[in-house]
C-alpha cells in the first residue's frame, strides 16, 4: 500500500496555490504531501502552513516550510489529511497517529478539506477500525469505566510499554467497536462525557477524497 499513500500524497499537492495557508495532517500518507510541498517550496512556492502535530511541524520546518502557529493567521485555505477508515458518505475514523484534536480544529476552520488516503482505508462501514477518543488525565480510570459499562472495550493507548500522551497532554482511549450503525449519536454520545476532550469520528467534514490506487496488469 505504500505506493498507494504516495500516489494519493502527491495528487493532493495539485490543489495548492500561490500564497495559500494550508493546514497539514500527520500520519504516513501526508508524509509524502510534505516531501513534494517541500520540493515546491525549494522551487520558489510561497505558502504558509499550520500544523495538526509536532511530528508534522518537525518534518515541514526541515524541509524548509513556513509553519506557523495555528492562532496566527486568519484564515486556513486547505487542509490535507488522512484517514484510517472512510464510508461512502465522506464520514472517517481518524486518530490512528493520536493527533486527532489538533486534526479536526484545523479541518473545522478550513475552507476545504482533502483526506488522501490509500485503497485499503474505503469502507462500507465505520468500526472495523478502533475509535480513537482523547480524555484528559484527571479520572482517567473512571471515564474508562463509564465506556466499559457501555459496552465499547476500551483499551488505553501505549506506546514502547507507556501511556501515550497526546500533544495536547491527554490520554487516547481506543474503543474496539467492530461496527458503528450511528455515528452521528454515537459523536454525541462521547462528548457528552465529562473527561472526553474529543473522539475521531469526522463526519463529513471532507470535500474530497483522493484515493491512490496502484494497477498491475
Amino acid at each position: 500500500m505504500e505506493n498507494e499513500k504516495q500516489i494519493a500524497g502527491e495528487k493532493a499537492v495539485d490543489y495548492i496555490e500561490e500564497g495559500m495557508t494550508i493546514g497539514l495532517g500527520t500520519g504516513s500518507t501526508v508524509y509524502y504531501t510534505i516531501l513534494k510541498i517541500g520540493e515546491m517550496v525549494k522551487k520558489g512556492l510561497k505558502i504558509k502552513a499550520v500544523s495538526t502535530s509536532s511530528r508534522t511541524t518537525e518534518l515541514a520546518q526541515s524541509l524548509g516550510i513556513n509553519v506557523l502557529p495555528i492562532d496566527s493567521v486568519e484564515t486556513i485555505d486547505l487542509a490535507i489529511d488522512g484517514a484510517d477508515e472512510i464510508d461512502k458518505d465522506f464520514n472517517a475514523i481518524k486518530g490512528g497517529g493520536g493527533a486527532l484534536l489538533y486534526e479536526k480544529i484545523v479541518a473545522s476552520l478550513a475552507k476545504q478539506v482533502i483526506w488522501i488516503v490509500d485503497s485499503s482505508k474505503i469502507v462500507k462501514k465505520l468500526g472495523k477500525f478502533p475509535l480513537p477518543v482523547e480524555i484528559v488525565p484527571f479520572g482517567y480510570t473512571h471515564t474508562i469505566k463509564d465506556f466499559q459499562n457501555a459496552g465499547m472495550n476500551p483499551i488505553l493507548r501505549q506506546k514502547d510499554g507507556k501511556l501515550f500522551i497526546t500533544d495536547s497532554g491527554n490520554y487516547i482511549v481506543d474503543l474496539h467497536l467492530d461496527e458503528i450503525d450511528k455515528p452521528h449519536e454515537l459523536s454525541i454520545f462521547l462528548n457528552s462525557k465529562p473527561g472526553v476532550v474529543e473522539n475521531g469520528l469526522f463526519l463529513k467534514m471532507s470535500h474530497l477524497v483522493i484515493v491512490g490506487r496502484v494497477f498491475v496488469a
